[in-house]
């Protein structure tokens, strides 16, 4: 449990925040004193989420512009302004560029890619009115590297590294800063859920599967949510003041590993 209270009248507004990192980070921000605005589809876990930290929940879809414009005019009117995005929401489609349905494709980058552009084009006025704020891009280490059949996702991933680039050059002069996040493996609902299709056609258990996956990581093991929100919780602080458009990688030191080298045994 934290005792820092960093983000005190601060408000955040959180993207995908109904489950894993986003309702992460929105607990972990609510502890240090800040105020939470969730947006998602699913109002189940999203008010549940809301509720449990004194926050509010905006049930609408996180690709949509006018659903985008509404959340943050609930947080001005709500909790008095807004400091704070974390543009969290995705989901992801396994396919190559032959077989992905081109539905599947456009829907993929229309919710990763156009809603982190539009939740930040919504945003920005409210920030500039506090003077300055911070936005967190919840990229991927797909955006660095490659996977098999996976065209869709690492193709939304990789073109938010840009939208960072642009964020951060664009709005620095107004002290609103961006920085993107790269998590690795992390166990949420989404993870779970593409780890055990691969588990399933492997004939192993889920978390077989993620042994597996995690033996040549030098920390031998995927990330809790927890753990990424801490890192959201450090971009959209103070504590990253001198930080605007960095890509930071927290993977378990994967990206690190030499392919080439994995042969050559441990």
């Amino acid at each position: 449990m934290t005792t820092s209270r960093r983000f005190t009248n601060k408000v955040a507004l959180i993207t995908g925040g109904g489950t894993g990192i986003g309702a992460a980070a929105a607990r972990r921000i609510a502890a240090e004193g800040g105020k939470v605005v969730l947006v998602g589809r699913r109002a189940e876990p999203l008010e549940a989420v809301a509720a449990e930290c004194g926050g509010l929940a905006v049930i609408g879809d996180t690709s949509s512009e006018p659903d985008l414009v509404r959340a943050v005019k609930a947080a001005v009117a709500t909790f008095g302004g807004l400091d704070i995005l974390v543009a969290n929401a995705g989901i992801e489609v396994f396919g190559s560029v032959e077989n992905v349905p081109i539905d599947q494709w456009q829907r993929t980058l229309s919710v990763n890619l156009d809603g982190s552009m539009l939740a930040a084009r919504a945003c920005v006025p409210a920030m500039r009115k506090r003077g300055g704020g911070s936005i967190v891009l919840v990229a991927s280490v797909a955006a660095l590297s490659g996977a098999p059949h996976y065209v869709a996702y690492l193709t939304s991933k990789a073109a938010l590294l840009g939208l960072n680039r642009s964020l951060a050059y664009d709005y620095g002069p107004e002290n609103i800063r961006c920085n993107a996040l790269c998590p690795g493996w992390v166990r949420t609902e989404m993870a779970e859920r593409a780890i055990g299709e691969f588990a399933a056609a492997k004939g192993i258990s889920l978390d077989e599967m993620i042994a597996e996956m995690v033996k040549v990581y030098p920390l031998r093991r995927i990330a809790q949510p927890d753990e990424i929100a801490s890192i959201v919780a450090f971009l959209g602080s103070a504590d990253s003041a001198f930080m605007t458009g960095s890509v930071v990688v927290a993977d378990g030191g994967g990206a690190i590993v030499d392919v080439g080298t994995l042969a050559f045994g441990a």
